[in-house]
């Protein structure tokens, strides 16, 4: 789960991290009131949406300028104007797609004196089974485009959960900034807070980017992005409440909340799978047989009739599907259940694409008899490979 920043910034606050001083808006009035409440004369007029690279970019619509994401202004005045620029508009950035995110709030914050910009991030990296602190001297740059282009810039810190973190890990990273002085023990305090912090709420990652040290020294997180394990929210009602269903994508989000693991993805032909590892073996061999995926769907081991229902529609829904394959291996799922739920799916949502099944395991021979006999145009295969290729030809002559 992606949080906003200015939630970001009131999670770290309660860990003792240093952050600016700001408030949320949702119209330009309360932007201006935000503002006012503020020690300026400097404001940075932040859109919220989940998505980076705010600040390099644009607006679809023309009314909202042309200064991107993020704005650097001197007045309440042009607090509220550039607030009612960007509230109600679409910011596309490198990370939004095309489509780009609406902005439905902006955070106004007191400028910063930034004397340096630097990276800082913290991840769960299964190669180590560690925490890795990823850091680097080139602050408020992508960092895919600094490890592309300068990749000895970049610098790795594992931590072991087991033991946690200590002086001896930050101040590595304190000097591998070229931090100095009193802004070491800063950054010794600050990296330490945060790694309570991502350990404590179950963070997958966390990312300040720019990290800036002021003209004083302090060492203060400008913007912080922060992911949350799913699986683990449940063990963080606090957290749940900062949940933002406007930036999910409406499949993903009704997938959720049937329990159903969904991710869309490009392609034509529609998947749905019991088990992660097969729904990643069949998008390859669909794939290898000359189709794209439009999706990741595990229906899980234990899915209902009403379950693989809810599946398969979410699936037509996508109107970028011009196929379905269905690839179930009956352990715990039965056959039968998911023929029943095919069926029942396709006969509501009037299936008008061509669809592939390939069942094998429990209760294989009843689902395969139910479907024979459902009247629908359903394709039977033999085997994983058979199914992908009779669903990428079915497909390519439906085109």
């Amino acid at each position: 789960m992606n949080i906003h920043e200015y939630q970001a910034k009131q999670v770290l606050a309660k860990y003792g991290v240093p952050v600016l001083k700001g408030g949320v808006a949702y119209t330009p009035e309360e932007a201006a009131k935000a503002a006012q409440e503020l020690d300026g004369p400097v404001f940075v007029v932040k859109s919220q949406i989940h998505a980076g690279g705010r600040g390099k970019g644009t607006f679809k619509e023309a009314a909202a300028g042309d200064k991107g994401g993020v704005r650097v202004v001197k007045s309440v005045d042009e607090v509220a104007e550039n607030a009612k620029q960007m509230l109600g508009h679409t910011l596309v950035t490198h990370q939004s797609g095309p489509e780009g995110k609406q902005v439905k709030r902006v955070y106004i914050e007191d400028g910063c004196d930034i004397k340096r910009e630097l990276y800082l991030s913290l991840l769960v990296d299964r190669a180590t089974s560690s925490v890795t602190v990823m850091a680097s001297t080139e602050g408020g740059m992508d960092i895919e485009e600094v490890a592309a282009e300068t990749p000895e810039k970049l610098f790795f810190q594992s931590i072991d959960p087991a033991t946690g973190v200590s002086g001896f890990h930050c101040r590595n990273v304190a000097f591998a900034l070229g931090l100095e002085g009193k802004q070491v023990g800063a950054f010794v305090k600050l990296m330490s807070a945060l790694y309570t912090c991502f350990v404590d709420t179950d963070c997958s990652m966390l990312e300040i980017n720019p990290l800036v040290v002021t003209g004083a020294g302090a060492v203060i997180p400008l913007d912080c992005k922060m992911n949350f394990d799913s699986n683990a929210l449940y063990r963080h009602p606090d957290l749940m409440d900062y949940r933002d269903e406007d930036e999910e994508d409406p499949m993903e989000l009704e997938a959720s909340k049937h329990d159903l693991n969904y991710i869309k993805l490009d392609g034509a032909i529609g998947c749905m799978v019991n088990g992660a590892g097969l729904a990643m073996a069949t998008m390859d061999i669909i794939k290898l047989k000359g189709g794209s995926p439009a999706n990741f769907l595990d229906v899980g081991g234990g899915a209902t009739k009403e379950r693989v229902t809810a599946a398969f529609k979410i699936i037509l829904s996508d109107p970028n599907v011009e196929g379905i394959l269905v690839n179930i291996f009956g352990g715990i799922m039965r056959c039968d259940v998911i023929a029943e739920g095919v069926i029942a799916a396709a006969k509501e949502v009037s299936l008008n694409v061509p669809l592939v099944v390939r069942l094998e395991g429990t209760n294989v021979e009843l689902g395969k008899k139910i479907m024979a006999e459902s009247g629908l145009p359903i394709i039977a295969a033999d085997n994983l490979a058979d199914a992908a290729e009779k669903v990428v030809k079915a497909v390519k002559e439906a085109s």
